[in-house]
């Protein structure tokens, strides 16, 4: 794709994070703290689900399995199609992420006054919003700003810029892979949490175990340890999940996959 295309592309996905948060998930918010309070849980655990299948399935795709939608690996015959794909994709997968995080706003503010929750809920999406796209708009052109300094008289300028345009390639295929397992994380945590929450604790207490004894070594490390086993079982869990519905989809109902 143009280079140029880069920050318009993230932009439009900005855009629609945005009203994902402000126009879809806040007032659903509201009307679920206000009438269904008992269902913010199972759907977080859904939306825990399909973070793990939409992780389990870029495992799958990077295990030699079959990839489901056009990738920049694929001859692209229509680059403003592709471009309107990508950005619906990523604007489909923000919509969960983003009610992730709002449900869980609203669990932090669910007893305060409706105005409150109403102005802490917009306030934290335009915030987190502008943050993280901010960042991914950093990342994305940082080569860029390594070309322009190794275009400098300076050679600490040069040497500095080309060391960026050569690192950015490995950076971004190191963020991907954290992506994937962040996902997986994630998704699994909210589905064991909300197991734990709706009764059913042998998932939540097998991890807590795990935690706790890999807490035990090591005497200044031992949180990390524990933190690291947690978040291991739960990306373990999340990819079994996963993969679980991403068999069903794609095996038995046949349905596409998620198409970026």
């Amino acid at each position: 794709l143009d280079p140029k295309r880069e920050l318009p592309l993230i932009w439009a996905i900005t855009k629609g994070s945005l009203k994902n948060k402000l126009l879809i998930l806040l007032p659903a918010a509201i009307l679920l703290s206000e009438f269904l309070p008992w269902a913010v849980v199972p759907l977080l655990m859904l939306g825990g689900a399909f973070l793990c299948y939409e992780g389990a399935e870029k495992v799958i795709e990077k295990l030699g399995g079959a990839r489901h939608g056009q990738t920049l690996e694929d001859s692209i015959e229509d680059p403003a199609a592709f471009e309107k794909a990508r950005v619906a994709g990523a604007i489909r997968t923000d919509l969960i992420l983003s009610a992730e995080i709002m449900a869980i706003t609203l669990n932090e503010v669910a007893t305060e006054a409706l105005t409150t929750r109403i102005g802490v809920l917009a306030v934290v999406g335009v915030l987190i919003t502008l943050v993280v796209y901010g960042a991914v708009a950093l990342i994305v052109k940082m080569d860029d700003v390594g070309l322009h300094l190794a275009q400098r008289p300076s050679p600490a300028a040069r040497a500095t810029g080309r060391g960026l345009v050569a690192a950015m390639p490995r950076v971004l295929t190191v963020l991907s892979v954290v992506g994937t397992a962040a996902m997986l994380w994630v998704g699994g945590g909210i589905v064991i949490h909300g197991l734990d929450t709706l009764g059913w604790h042998a998932p939540g207490d097998l991890a807590e175990a795990a935690a706790l004894a890999a807490g035990r070594v090591g005497q200044g490390l031992g949180s990390a340890f524990a933190w690291l086993a947690n978040a291991a079982l739960s990306a373990l869990a999340g990819l079994v999940l996963g993969g679980a519905i991403a068999l069903v989809l794609h095996k038995v109902i046949k349905v596409g996959g998620s198409g970026h």
